[in-house]
Parts: C-alpha cells; sequence; structure tokens
C-alpha cells in the first residue's frame, strides 16, 4: 500500500503535465479541427524559454513562468499565423504535413541556436522533502499539481464566463454560424493559439523544476502522450483532456513501477489502442452521427 500511494503521488505530478499539454491539443482542435503536432515543441521551446529566464533574471519560479507563458503564445499565434491560417481550407492532411515540418524546424532551430545537448534546469524551486507513513514526497509535487489546478480553473472560468470564451464555444460549435453573428473567427483561432501555447509552456517550466533537465527533443514523446491523453479524455472537451493526462501520467508510473520500464513509452498507445476499440469518443466525448 505505501509503495502505491507513493507511486500515485509520482502519477499524479506527472499526470497534470501531460494534463496541460493535452489542453492545448484538445483546444485547437475544437476550434479549427487540426492536430497540431508541433504543439509538442512549444511545451518544449517553453522550458527552453524558462531556462534562459532563470539564466538572465535568476531562478525564480513566477516570473520564469509567466514569461515563458507569454513567449510560447507569442509563438503559438505566429506559427497560427505563418504556416496554418493559409492552409486553413487546404485539405486536412496538408496542415497535418506542415504541423509536422513546423515541429521538426523547431527542434532544429533550439539544436542551433541554443544547445543540441542535455541542459539542467536551473533549481527555481528548493526542494523540501516530506514523509508521511512511510511516503515521501517534496514541495515540488504538491506545487506541480496546485499550479496545474489554477491554470485548468483560470482556463475554465475563461471559456465558460468571458466574451472570448462564449466566442469560442460558438466558433467550435459552427464556424460559418458564428462568423455571420459577428465574431471575428480568425481573432479568437489566435486566442485559442495563445492559450494552448502558453499553457504547454507552462507545463515545460513545471517539468523543469520537477525532473531538471531539457533537451531539444523533449516534445516529441510528451506530444505524443498528451495527445492520446487528449484522444483518451474526448478530444475537444477541455475536463476530458485534463483527465485524459492525469490518467496517463498515472497509468505510465504505475507500468513503469509495477510491470516494467521497458513499458513506459509503450502504455500510451496500448491505452490509445483499447480507448479507440472501446469508447473511440473517449471517456467523456459523446457519439455524434454526421449527415453524409
Amino acid at each position: 500500500m505505501v509503495e502505491f500511494v507513493q507511486q500515485l503521488i509520482n502519477g499524479i505530478s506527472l499526470g497534470c503535465i501531460y494534463a496541460l499539454i493535452a489542453l492545448g491539443y484538445t483546444m485547437v482542435y475544437g476550434i479549427v479541427r487540426l492536430i497540431n503536432f508541433a504543439h509538442g515543441d512549444i511545451y518544449m521551446v517553453g522550458a527552453y524559454i524558462g531556462y534562459l529566464t532563470a539564466h538572465r533574471i535568476g531562478p525564480h519560479f513566477f516570473p520564469a513562468l509567466i514569461i515563458a507563458m507569454a513567449g510560447a503564445a507569442t509563438l503559438g499565434v505566429t506559427i497560427e499565423k505563418i504556416a496554418y491560417k493559409p492552409l486553413r481550407y487546404a485539405p486536412r492532411i496538408a496542415a497535418l504535413t506542415t504541423a509536422i515540418g513546423v515541429s521538426i524546424f523547431l527542434e532544429n532551430a533550439v539544436r542551433k541556436f541554443i544547445s543540441p545537448n542535455f541542459l539542467p534546469f536551473p533549481e527555481m524551486i528548493k526542494r523540501v522533502p516530506f514523509e508521511v507513513r512511510g511516503v515521501t514526497f517534496s514541495n515540488v509535487q504538491i506545487i506541480v499539481p496546485l499550479v496545474a489546478l489554477l491554470l485548468v480553473i483560470v482556463l475554465q472560468y475563461i471559456v465558460l464566463r468571458t466574451k472570448p470564451g462564449r466566442a469560442m464555444r460558438a466558433v467550435s460549435l459552427d464556424k460559418d454560424c458564428a462568423r455571420l453573428m459577428g465574431v471575428n473567427v480568425d481573432k479568437i483561432v489566435s486566442i485559442t493559439f495563445a492559450m494552448g501555447s502558453s499553457l504547454a509552456a507552462a507545463a515545460g517550466v513545471l517539468v523543469g523544476i520537477a525532473y531538471p533537465r531539457i533537451d531539444p527533443y523533449m516534445g516529441v514523446m510528451a506530444g505524443l502522450k498528451a495527445f492520446v491523453s487528449a484522444v483518451l479524455g474526448g478530444i475537444g472537451i477541455i475536463p476530458g483532456a485534463a483527465l485524459g493526462g492525469l490518467f496517463m501520467g498515472l497509468a505510465e508510473v504505475m507500468a513503469v513501477h509495477f510491470i516494467n520500464s521497458a513499458f513506459k513509452d509503450a502504455v500510451a498507445f496500448v491505452i490509445l489502442i483499447i480507448v479507440l476499440l472501446v469508447k473511440p469518443s473517449g471517456l467523456l466525448g459523446k457519439y455524434v452521427s454526421e449527415k453524409v
């Protein structure tokens, strides 16, 4: 039981990081029906912005978090304007191929202009260990879920209670009808990319303080697992992405500890196959028939 609780704590911390990345996937898909495979690399860039900020102004967590989120939001909007907007009405395979190209470009840009090697992430929060009845954890494992929860609450408030949030929901339901109602669809798409990218950057900084090592390819597998998390929860559904991320983190940690570390990455895709076979719409998704 002690081992199970220990891994439960570890899994929640990792799952919150996957959840933040998955939220960006699900938001973009809900608005423009695009699987943005460059999203994992925006998460990577966010981690590097946090790294560079800490080296420039000192290892302070909240300034690094805010600057990383702002920088990634700007990057996300720039990518949307340059790479995705011209292909908005093109076949989906064109946008998908472009997303993969953007992903490769970001990875190699970081390799070229920063470093191709692993870098130690600065210690922004001094680790303080705790032990309760044999279960050990640190203050970082408390801070990561709290920050993630706060960001999810803020996101839910924006989507459900603000004017841009109502416009986002309108565009996700019917883009053409929303445009007829006076919604600036291009502006809403940009806001969506900015919000999703900022959440990915937050995940990048959090993973830096939780697992203090970053590299240019850290977003590849994390992005794929976050995509699986979004599908698992019901892609296009914000609470579903958060739930899927938590489930994915718990499943990965439990598989590593109780089965074999070789299944660390495989477990995500096993879950994906099972979900697609049993409930293709995801845990919180609903089957919707389409007219043909």
